[in-house]
């Protein structure tokens, strides 16, 4: 096992891991992670100039025997648990970035969702609320 991370790492491993997992990370999701971690207010004592070593560090490991199981383990220990439902909706909203959501995301989503332990009460809310916003025409 890895390092623990601090709850902004885990927030980044989760979003970097929706974007890798389907193979591609497109230019939309990586924007969006980047807007994320430049306008939310949880990351308002964040370095941003750690996002790349970050996403690097996730990338690797995602890369090693068995990376995904041991990024959701490192993102379920390393979030306290009034993160764990920030953590499901950033997910979100990378997977819905490039408007493309793709079958490994959706069973990555809900791989998260199991090892957040989020309800599916919750989980409806916060899937409903992201497609909303991200609605088009």
């Amino acid at each position: 096992m890895t390092k623990s991370l601090d709850h902004h790492e885990a927030l980044i491993y989760t979003m970097v891991t929706t974007s890798a997992v389907d193979r591609t990370m497109s230019g939309a999701e990586l924007a969006r992670i980047g807007e994320i971690v430049s306008h939310l207010p949880i990351f308002a004592d964040y370095d941003a100039n750690g996002l790349g070593d970050a996403s690097q560090a996730c990338g690797e490991l995602l890369g090693s025997e068995s990376g995904l199981d041991i990024v959701l383990d490192l993102v379920r220990s390393s979030l306290p648990m009034r993160l764990r439902e920030t953590a499901y909706a950033l997910a979100l909203e990378i997977a819905a970035a490039d408007l493309d959501v793709r079958p490994e995301e959706t069973r990555f989503l809900e791989m998260l969702a199991e090892a957040l332990e989020i309800d599916m009460l919750t989980k409806s809310a916060i899937e409903r609320g992201i497609r909303a916003r991200n609605q088009v025409l």
